[in-house]
């Protein structure tokens, strides 16, 4: 297994906004291209309450690039992106990791 690490920095007051569209829409969409969520989280503690990160599970990259790339450009996910920022971006800074567990990971 590959794991994808994403931090998403919000702007300010967004971040229920990013929350809603994963909840009542991206999950969907996701479902619907196979993509597996392997969590998601909030900052209770730590730098800034205004990220939300999450990891996806993913068989190999080229699982992954399929399966992303064909996400990116589904008309379904474009008019949710666009209609969730009608009123502005929601999203200031990502960061992301792909990860490969260790011999002795919990996750494997």
């Amino acid at each position: 297994m590959i794991y994808e690490l994403r931090v998403y920095t919000t702007l300010p007051g967004r971040l229920p906004d990013l929350l809603a569209r994963f909840q009542n829409k991206t999950l969907a969409i996701w479902e619907k291209h196979g993509i597996r969520q392997a969590g998601f989280w909030t900052t209770l503690v730590g730098d800034s309450s205004a990220t939300l990160t999450y990891m996806l599970a993913w068989e190999s990259l080229a699982e992954r690039d399929a399966k992303w790339n064909a996400f990116i450009v589904d008309p379904e996910w474009l008019a949710v992106k666009h209609d969730s920022e009608k009123n502005g971006p929601i999203i200031s800074g990502i960061v992301n990791s792909l990860l490969q567990p260790t011999a002795f990971s919990a996750a494997k």
